[in-house]
């Protein structure tokens, strides 16, 4: 019998790994522009980081994350999400005495016990902007816009970027009041969970997806009829900026997000086409989480987006990823068997590939005409043919597979020449 993967994670295969190398680039290219910095943050952390920075009441600390008891008796967590691990990380590397604002931005495996569908895994990959230490809205405006950037280079096709503001500790009781009134005498007909989310965050009902909840919050009190003079400043700001950098939007004010720690700004991007959930990525302003894991009041703002979720993107809508995974050049020995023969073209892949170039060659014994076909189908625009009688003049033949020609070549200049035609 055979031993297969866990359902809801994936192996990611030489080819597909490619496209994930070229979207990983573009990213870490991006952040690069925009002046964000790599964070990398243990895959397990103490439960109790999720339970206080993602909040007790959302359905990943209830619901989803693997938790376990190691052998001296802590309860640690695999990350189900990265902003609270850095926001840890900002605090316990004492980030917060650099300069300000710290942008940061980290790639890596997230995991979710939930029920695998298309578009959600158990084990997923995240990549994730967190700027500390800035209230200013040109903040927010900025990480949105860095995440639009990525959408558009890559090729996704009108993105729809959906905006709300949640209000701050000041306005938010307002409106989970009068939330709470509008929901009472509907209270027996709403789900089990959003019966739980009454009393403790009410807000997460809008966002709830049974049809029935959905239904009975139609005409619910928004946190815009709400929000204080501060967020609603700070939204209006929000908005002109990303008007002023010509990034289209829509108000969506059911929009809350499933994390407890957002604050005033919240935002999704979605594209339609890529399984059970519509959502390339999602963020928002979340002032108040350094202060809940135990350190001072610190603004910040951030997002994250699943890239299993940007390759079901790209394939609805047949976009196509440019990578660059074709060897530079193929050495055939002939006859392989021929033992100087196969030394010589041995220490010539290795001197090739000191030299920078991507070098292949046969491991299997096999003939002139079977190597030609290999380094064919590996896309290999030239060959270096090590042969017995061009080995004992010091010679090689080097061919140029697209133009099916080929000319002898002194060994010792058969580097440079690939070298010149690689650049």
């Amino acid at each position: 019998m055979t031993i297969s993967r866990i359902k809801g994670t994936n192996d990611i295969l030489p080819q597909a790994a490619a496209g994930w190398r070229a979207v990983e680039a573009l990213l870490r290219q991006i952040c690069r522009e925009f002046g964000y910095g790599e964070i990398r943050t243990p895959v397990f952390e103490e439960t109790e980081l999720f339970q206080r920075g993602v909040g007790e009441t959302t359905d990943i600390v209830q619901k989803e994350m693997y938790t376990f008891t190691d052998r001296g008796g802590r309860s640690l967590t695999l990350r189900p999400e990265n902003t609270a691990s850095a926001a840890r990380a900002y605090l316990e590397n004492k980030l917060h005495a650099a300069a300000q604002p710290v942008k940061l931005y980290y790639i890596g495996p997230m995991f979710r016990s939930e029920q695998p569908q298309a578009g959600r895994f158990r084990q997923f990959h995240q990549f994730g902007v967190e700027v500390f230490g800035s209230a200013s809205p040109l903040a927010d405006a900025e990480v949105i816009a860095l995440a639009w950037e990525f959408y558009r280079r890559l090729g996704i096709s009108s993105p729809e970027l959906r905006l709300n503001s949640v209000g701050c500790p000041e306005c938010r009781p307002a409106h989970k009041e009068a939330l709470r009134e509008f929901l009472k005498p509907s209270l027996a007909k709403l789900c089990p969970t959003c019966q739980g989310r009454y009393e403790r965050n009410p807000l997460r009902i809008l966002d709830c997806k049974n049809e029935g909840c959905q239904k009975l919050t139609e005409g619910a009190p928004t946190t815009f009829s709400s929000l204080c003079p501060e967020c609603g400043e700070h939204f209006a700001r929000v908005t002109e900026a990303l008007s002023a950098a010509g990034i289209p939007y829509q108000l969506d004010q059911r929009l809350v997000r499933g994390l407890d720690y957002y604050t005033k700004t919240a935002f999704e991007m979605l594209s339609a086409g890529i399984g059970a959930q519509s959502a390339l990525c999602g963020g928002g302003r979340y002032d108040g989480l350094v202060q809940a894991l135990g350190g001072e009041a610190t603004p910040a703002v951030g997002f994250a987006l699943g890239l299993e979720r940007v390759f079901a993107a790209l394939k609805a809508q047949e976009a196509e990823i440019k990578t660059e995974e074709a060897p530079d050049v193929f050495v055939l020995a002939f006859p392989a068997g021929n033992a100087e023969v196969s030394r010589a073209a041995f220490a010539l892949t290795a001197e090739l590939r000191r030299a920078g170039l991507a070098v292949e060659q046969d491991l299997l014994g096999r003939g002139m005409k079977s190597q030609l076909k290999h380094a064919d189908k590996l896309g290999a625009p030239h060959v270096v043919i090590v042969g017995e009688r061009e080995l004992a003049e010091n010679q090689v033949l080097l061919r140029e597979m697209a133009r099916g020609e080929q000319r002898a070549v002194p060994i010792s200049e058969v580097r440079e020449i690939l070298l010149t035609s690689a650049t």
